[in-house]
């Protein structure tokens, strides 16, 4: 999911051609530009990055290599995971 700046039939289909998963892109609804709305499904992207942002070593970008980064967050996501099942 991605919010209305990805959108674009090109990116949609390099999404799908790569990684095989369903790219949807999230528009705002024209009518309502001055009133606050929520979007379907949007939350749970904007949640998943407010989590993040509380491991210290993700919230910057410390990292030299981006395989070291994308593991980070991985391994934050796992612990998030872990203690939802367990606590």
């Amino acid at each position: 999911m991605a919010d209305g700046g990805y959108k674009g039939q090109k990116l949609i289909d390099a999404v799908h051609q790569k990684l095989g998963a369903e790219f949807t892109v999230v528009l705002r609804p024209d009518e309502s530009s001055k009133r606050f709305n929520v979007l379907p499904l949007r939350w749970i992207v904007e949640r998943s990055f407010s989590w993040l942002e509380n491991f210290r070593r993700i919230a910057m970008d410390y990292e030299f290599y981006s395989d070291t980064g994308e593991a980070m967050v991985q391994l934050a996501f796992c612990r998030l995971m872990y203690n939802k099942i367990y606590d």
